[in-house]
């Protein structure tokens, strides 16, 4: 549970109360006394549901719905109020209010209404990551190798079991192909699959991608924003090329997986996250331990089971079927009805040794169908290495 939940009041004591109670429920609070003071709040985004009271010092408290009806995501309102003023609570909900309490405020409703506002947070959230997400699957061909037929097992078991997952292999080998065909094939399948590159952002910089910052907590940061341990929360966190992080940050990481908890780049609160993490390397993870440049124990948190992903050189059996599957999926993609590829280039494409495994492939037939005008694939066709069997 992740949520901050901001309390407009002007009653101290009252206000102060509510807050301790959500704090021992595990939400973190913020409070305003003013409307003024819940406008900043709301404007830094600091505030993922809003306890809202109808009279405060400096004006109507429901005037904050119409104030933010232009909000994509506007937090979900909870109005407090009096007792005897159903009419106004009514027609407030039906001006975006998600919710109501009357005062004298009783824990438990606060408790109950809070959750459901919560639970539509994160709805929010996972639908926010989903249209950022790719929009097509990457399919998955498992071939007929005792490898690969391994590699599937072992996938099978890590995602029914729900546990933290590494993946080994070189790169283009299909180490997020098998993150997703875990994620789609254990009890997080429709919660988020969230992706990062760890190689591909500076380490700094990867901190608060991870998880996040408070506003304020550094000289850019106007607004607070979440990491992808909370975007990802009840899912899946792909932790891609694992073996680039700094070792600074893997002790983070190493903590944030033993307590089940992150704290945000500039904040206090230790938030709990319900994550499932799978690590994917393409270095010799055990070689860098020794060598001082990976942390043994966050290893060893990681590394409940390993999926070795082999190199296509050694499972070229499977060349054919992956070649029929690249053919069917960039037809769809390029509008083409190519049927067939030619027995010749066939043996050229499983003779070649394919050092970029099978993102190479890929790319390859993709080059391939661009140039290719007849019903099945030739030589010629081919990307020039192919041809020659001569790494570009």
């Amino acid at each position: 549970m992740s949520a901050t939940i901001l309390i407009v009041d002007d009653e101290d004591t009252a206000r102060n109360n509510v807050a301790q109670f959500l704090n021992a429920k595990g939400y973190e609070v913020i409070e305003a006394a003013t409307l003024a003071e819940a406008r900043t709040c709301i404007n830094r985004g600091s505030a993922d549901i809003i306890l809202l009271d109808v009279v405060l010092p400096d004006g109507y408290g429901p005037s904050l719905l119409e104030e933010t009806a232009h909000m994509p995501n506007r937090p979900p309102i909870i109005l407090i109020t009096a007792y005897g003023v159903i009419d106004m609570a009514v027609e407030a909900m039906k001006s975006g209010a998600v919710d109501f309490l009357q005062k004298p405020l009783q824990f438990p409703q606060i408790e109950q209404a809070v959750q459901r506002a919560y639970e539509l947070v994160s709805m929010r959230r996972e639908l926010a990551h989903f249209r950022e997400a790719e929009k097509e699957k990457t399919g998955f061909v498992v071939g007929n190798t005792p490898q690969m037929k391994a590699v599937l097992e072992l996938s099978r078991r890590a995602a029914q079991a729900s546990i933290n997952v590494l993946i080994s292999g070189e790169t283009g080998t299909g180490k997020e192909v098998i993150a997703r065909y875990i994620h789609q094939n254990g009890p997080r399948t429709n919660k988020p699959f969230v992706a990062i590159n760890c190689a591909a952002i500076q380490g700094t910089m990867l901190e608060t991608e991870l998880f996040g910052h408070e506003a304020g907590a550094f000289t850019s940061a106007d607004k607070r924003k979440n990491g992808l341990f909370e975007v990802a929360d009840d899912g899946i966190l792909f932790l891609d090329e694992i073996s680039s992080m700094p070792l600074d940050l893997q002790a983070k990481l190493l903590r944030a997986i033993e307590e089940r908890a992150i704290r945000r780049v500039g904040g206090t609160v230790m938030i709990p996250v319900d994550v499932q993490i799978i690590a994917a390397s393409n270095r010799d993870l055990p070689t860098m331990i020794r060598e001082g440049k990976f942390r043994e124990d966050l290893y060893y948190r990681l590394n409940v089971i390993t999926v070795p992903l082999p190199r296509l050189s050694d499972r070229k059996e499977d060349i054919p079927e992956l070649v029929g599957f690249f053919v069917k999926h960039f037809n769809s993609k390029m509008g083409k009805n190519i049927l067939d590829v030619t027995p010749h280039a066939m043996e050229r494409i499983v003779a070649y040794n394919w050092p970029g495994n099978i993102r190479q492939l890929s790319n390859a037939i993709e080059h391939a169908i661009l140039f290719c005008d007849d019903v099945a694939i030739d030589v010629n066709h081919l990307p020039q290495e192919v041809i020659t069997g001569v790494k570009p």
